[in-house]
């Protein structure tokens, strides 16, 4: 299982993670209670039940690099376009706007 933490102006929104049952998404509980929170996107409204699907949710597809950039990623990182979640974890460290994608390594999950 691969598991990112995504932010929202440098808040714990919540918890991405690939199994093989396909990807998740679910709010923090901590970040649900915060006057100011805010949706990770239109498509992911606030709410405490879990998101599913069997792709990669387009909001986050849609932060993956697209063209020459990707290219330069998949050949210097030996990444597999059709990793969706490795690009992204590879790739949306850094994004530019309010939100963080974190990737969490397997020993940092409890």
């Amino acid at each position: 299982m691969r598991r990112a933490e995504i932010k929202v102006h440098e808040h714990t929104a919540g918890w991405l993670w690939q199994d093989e049952t396909g990807y998740h998404f679910l709010y923090d509980q901590a970040y649900l209670a915060l006057k100011e929170a805010e949706p990770v996107s239109l498509t992911l409204p606030i709410q405490a039940a879990q998101f599913d699907s069997n792709v990669l949710f387009p909001f986050f597809d849609g932060l993956i690099p697209e063209g020459w950039l990707l290219d330069i990623a998949k050949r210097n990182w030996k990444l597999n376009a059709r990793d969706r979640m490795g690009l992204l974890l590879a790739c949306c460290r850094d994004c530019i706007g309010a939100i963080g994608v974190t990737e969490v390594k397997e020993e940092e999950q409890v």
